[in-house]
């Protein structure tokens, strides 16, 4: 770790920051924390990628680093300092922008330069989340279900609930509240269920210049094609047994198998696969939640929520009803694993990542530090 790791002690002001697969923008948001438990949730913002900017990064999806990245680099760089202009942190969790996820393959590359950050914005900056899982055999992903657990925590959670985040890819973290660490044995089961809301994001775009379907409305008049869903849900991922995760681009094969069927249909049938992969997932849990909460951009979908709810036997809500942001929560879950990283605690465990033991990732890098 470059730096120190030692940090003050108690309470920190940290802003984590996520800009996910869907490449629609950065959120950043502040947090109160000692890195255990939750004391405040404070500001949030967001910056949005322009036109350019999406199609610089879209166009180094499946880069590793030293690939020609100059460009994209800059993007990620100034967008995350950009969106940083009215906080005062005293601890930055850096997640970057992921163009590559092969855990079992060449690793994972989150686009990013956390020294050039904390020299831009003058605060440390924790970041390089994921590799250190999975070079010790984990897929690192995903990472917010620590912050999960803190989450069932600070709402008061009196039993086993699922916290479901549908952005670019889905995943879904088990969690049982009565546990008094992350890392204790039975606290958590996590993994990442299948696509969510990135394949339907690449159909808008490719068929008719939009950035997402707003609002299910184009999947609300189509028809799902069983056949194709029927095909869709005989991929080997789904009987694989968690802790598992993927690459934005992992299900590539869902345009295909819709590629026959006009836009409504296509809409309505890649929404009722990603919905179909959490159904799947949900058989893995070790017992069933007592609440789904959603959170990410596919709660604001009616027709996929619809669709959860239709299949699921509990109650299926969108995690505001509990009084957090679903849109700032993958924000706040770096903010929450920076102060952990920083105190040395771990953040990922075999049964979030199917990391080999608990492990603590990132690279703490601070202002006017030279190497």
């Amino acid at each position: 770790m470059k730096g120190s790791n030692s940090f003050k002690t108690g309470l920190v002001k940290a802003v984590g920051l996520m800009s996910g697969t869907s490449l629609d923008g950065v959120d950043a948001a502040e947090l109160v924390t000692d890195g255990m438990r939750i004391e405040s949730f404070g500001a949030s913002a967001y910056r949005a990628y322009c036109d350019a900017e999406r199609t610089t990064l879209q166009g180094v999806l499946g880069r590793w680093p030293g690939d020609g990245l100059a460009d994209a680099l800059d993007v990620v760089q100034t967008a995350h300092t950009e969106v940083l202009q009215d906080f005062t942190p005293e601890l930055v969790g850096f997640h970057g922008q992921t163009l590559a996820h092969e855990p079992r393959g060449r690793g994972t590359h989150q686009l990013g330069d956390g020294d050039a950050l904390a020299q831009a914005i003058g605060a440390p900056v924790i970041w390089d989340f994921r590799s250190n899982d999975v070079q010790l055999g984990g897929e690192g992903a995903p990472l917010a279900p620590f912050f999960h657990f803190a989450c069932a925590k600070w709402i008061k959670a009196d039993a086993p609930l699922a916290f479901l985040n549908l952005g670019g890819v889905g995943n879904i973290t088990w969690v049982d509240p009565s546990k008094n660490a992350p890392e204790e044995q039975g606290a958590l089961l996590a993994f990442d269920t299948g696509p969510a809301n990135a394949p339907i994001n690449d159909l808008m775009q490719s068929r008719l210049g939009l950035s997402y379907d707003k609002d299910g409305a184009l999947a609300k008049k189509g028809t799902v094609e069983t056949g194709a869903l029927e095909l869709f849900l005989a991929e080997t991922y789904f009987a694989r047994m968690p802790p598992k995760s993927l690459d934005r681009d992992d299900f590539s094969v869902m345009l295909e198998l819709v590629r026959e069927l006009c836009d409504a249909d296509a809409a309505a049938t890649m929404t009722a696969m990603s919905a179909a992969a959490v159904m799947q997932g949900m058989r893995h849990c070790p017992s069933a939640p007592a609440r789904v909460l959603v959170c990410g951009g596919g709660r604001h979908n009616p027709v996929m929520m619809h669709m959860l709810r239709e299949a699921l036997d509990c109650p299926v809500d969108p995690v505001e009803v509990v009084g957090l942001d679903g849109d700032m929560l993958e924000a706040q879950a770096f903010a929450y694993l920076a102060v952990r990283v920083a105190r040395g605690l771990p953040t990922s465990c075999p049964t979030t990542t199917g990391v080999s033991a608990n492990v603590g990732g990132g690279i703490l890098s601070r202002p006017n530090e030279t190497e």
